[in-house]
């Protein structure tokens, strides 16, 4: 086929995308839940239930669960299998949601898997009760593509908790746990435990439980849930552990002791040593899902390619140089602090400019004071959602963690890093000085923004 005639065919499939975009935004977005698995139970009963058709690999957590969910994606993927993976929410597009053989699907096929299953969804819809939501949509969307495409394998990332996610419909034959801290309190509740309850709900009868290092208290409700569904349970820091771990050029270099050995030599190209643990639990997920153990370890060099070949958009990625710009989607405190440790760690900047722009739901305040010690200043703008924190609410917050000579206000996402490069670039002498660098983050929009600004395509 010509190729101008390839391209008016993904024009028009981007067209129609938006068309069904527009209609799924009618729906309960996904800040809105009703507790109940219902009704994508009721979905996929009329679908035949494809869920039920491919094992599923389920990933739950506060932090940290999209990156294993990718790494995990990836070690399948060059051990021989065909993967499908669910992530959310999106950077760019929503495509970018459901993936097949590592990449996400085409916008054509995303709107054909919607009208094919949408007089499904009416039928859900006209039970009584709440409609389905856009996030429940999506997740029968992908459970449909995945049985479709076939995969040998699904990687599912929850989107938010795990005993009421549209996600756990699906029985995962082994659940990760991520590390667990506060974030979304209004649904999953106000301590770690109740969160942690929430998110125990994804541990199955029978299944295998994949659990990070975690606060006392949340540990304590995990370990309860796999002792209640009899669960075989492994643990980071006991049953397998980070052995050594060397930073080095675009990444670290790991070694890594997993449920059926050591594994050396690991490169990983991504930075920090949050991202060294997550690569931790995605080792011993996949060693889990093949049945390794005692003295029973994977292909080395599998594992090893697999991790070399991790993409990660959108955390410490760096899309510019001179001065370096890098992207990373901290969005609570949590992962703020884990940002600020990479950067202080790794990273020897001379001058550190944050771009920030953050939705109004967060803990806004707690993420400033992560980052305050690592950044010499800030530059405060909104992004593009609908619930993006005004600029005067979030400029008065900077300016109480800052203070006022730190602190610039930028209407859009352009004219912040435009002053923000200018901020790094800026001497005393009237020369442009090297080795500053560009931080944005915040949120997750944020940053799908600055990717997009910066011509980076959907990953």
């Amino acid at each position: 086929m010509d190729p101008v005639d390839l391209e008016e065919i993904e024009r028009q499939a981007r067209r129609e995308l938006l068309r069904v975009e527009a209609e799924l935004n009618q729906r309960w977005p996904e800040t809105k839940i009703e507790p109940s698995l219902d009704r994508i139970a009721a979905l996929m009963t009329v679908l035949g239930d494809p869920q039920k058709t491919y094992p599923v690999i389920h990933v739950a957590g506060t932090n940290g669960k999209g990156s294993v969910t990718r790494m995990i994606d990836a070690l399948l993927s060059r051990l021989g299998l065909r993967v499908g993976r669910y992530t959310s929410p999106h950077l760019q597009l929503v495509t970018e949601r459901i993936a097949v053989d590592g990449a996400p699907i085409a916008a054509s096929k995303y709107v054909d898997i919607y009208r094919d299953i949408q007089p499904y969804i009416g039928m859900v819809d006209s039970a009584g009760g709440p409609k389905m939501s856009k996030f429940e949509v999506l997740t029968g969307m992908a459970f449909a593509a995945f049985a479709d495409a076939p995969v040998e394998v699904a990687v599912i990332e929850t989107g938010m908790g795990g005993t009421w996610d549209a996600t756990n419909v699906a029985d995962g034959q082994v659940a990760v746990i991520t590390p667990i801290g506060l974030d979304h309190t209004d649904y999953l509740g106000d301590s770690l435990g109740e969160i942690a309850g929430e998110k125990a709900g994804i541990i199955k009868p029978g299944s295998v439980a994949i659990l990070a290092e975690q606060d006392p208290e949340a540990q304590r409700v995990l370990l309860e849930r796999t002792v209640e569904v009899d669960a075989t349970v492994a643990r980071a820091g006991s049953e397998f552990g980070v052995l050594r771990r060397e930073i080095g050029v675009g990444g670290q270099m790991l070694s890594l002791q997993g449920l059926g050995g050591v594994y050396d030599e690991i490169f990983l190209p991504l930075h920090g040593a949050h991202q060294a643990n997550n690569a931790l639990l995605a080792l011993a997920a996949v060693e889990a899902f093949f049945g390794a153990g005692k003295d029973r370890r994977l292909d080395l060099d599998a594992v090893r390619e697999g991790f070399a070949a991790v993409q990660n958009p959108g955390r410490l990625e760096p899309v510019r140089a001179a001065p370096t710009v890098l992207l990373d989607a901290a969005h609570n405190p949590h992962g703020a602090r884990a940002l600020a440790a990479a950067i202080e760690e790794e990273f020897a900047f001379r001058k550190l400019t944050a771009v920030i722009g953050v939705l109004e739901d967060k803990d806004v305040r707690g993420v400033l004071e992560a980052l305050e010690p690592v950044v010499s200043d800030v530059v405060i703008t909104k992004n593009s959602s609908p619930r993006a924190m005004p600029l005067d609410e979030l400029n008065e917050l900077a300016l109480a963690v800052f203070g006022d000579d730190r602190v610039v206000a930028e209407p859009s996402l352009d004219a912040a890093v435009e002053t923000a490069v200018a901020l790094v670039e800026e001497s005393d002498g009237g020369e442009p000085l090297a080795g500053g660098g560009v931080l944005i983050t915040g949120s997750v929009v944020t940053v799908g923004d600055a990717r997009t600004l910066f011509g980076k395509e959907p990953a």
